[in-house]
């Protein structure tokens, strides 16, 4: 079993509205009917910036750090299931029937056990880890909400997944903030630098670590 991250594949899908909408800055009324008000669109990949926040590099970290012992033990476990087997294979031919029997039933409890586990083990890891994106992403969308303000972006998408899970089917690299926001978020307030014009192709966001799998070995 392999923990997903932060952004975690998904997770993020329940938690993060696909769409956000920022008022352009100084248009406090509705615009008049027939007027026609030019859309300035900004895509963010929201996973990759919260994994690429200082703050949800160190949380996510951490909780890969903490489920260590678990997934030590389902090794652990898988381990034995996998010598199990093998003795099955290798002496069952000479075994008795009872012992044969008995053999079998120790390695459909182990099996029962470490699914059991696991799928705990992964419950627990999911819940966890949307605690931690939904505690960022409460100081991260002011943050792309003062970006877009300030840039006069109309319309903010999250790019998270591809079409059709997401409504982006195609966009310039042109309009991702993402690097842009996440420079703004981990600089800090009062030390934000001087933020991108959208047009600017920002470098690639870091990805999330993967996890080690937790899977017995064939």
């Amino acid at each position: 079993m392999t923990h997903t991250n932060l952004p975690l594949k998904m997770i993020l899908a329940e938690i993060v509205l696909p769409v956000m909408v920022l008022a352009q800055e100084g248009n406090a009324g509705s615009p008049s009917v027939g007027v026609a008000v030019p859309a300035k669109i900004g895509i963010i990949n929201i996973q990759n910036a919260l994994i690429g926040t200082n703050d949800g590099r160190k949380e996510f970290q951490a909780l890969e750090k903490k489920f260590e012992p678990k997934k030590s033990e389902l090794k652990s476990l898988g381990e034995e299931i996998d010598v199990l087997k093998k003795q099955l294979e290798t002496q069952g031919p000479t075994l008795s029937d009872d012992a044969r029997a008995n053999l079998g039933r120790q390695i459909d409890s182990k099996q029962k056990s470490f699914s059991r586990a696991q799928e705990d083990d992964q419950t627990d890891y999911t819940e966890q880890q949307n605690e931690i994106a939904q505690k960022l992403l409460q100081k991260l969308l002011p943050v792309v909400e003062g970006y877009a303000k300030e840039n006069g972006l109309t319309l903010v998408i999250d790019g998270s997944k591809p079409w059709p899970e997401w409504p982006v089917l195609w966009a310039s690299p042109s309009v991702d903030i993402t690097k842009a926001v996440v420079d703004i978020y981990n600089a800090g307030p009062g030390e934000a630098p001087a933020s991108l014009e959208p047009g600017v192709r920002p470098q690639k966001t870091p990805q999330a670590p993967k996890a080690q799998s937790t899977n017995p070995p064939a």
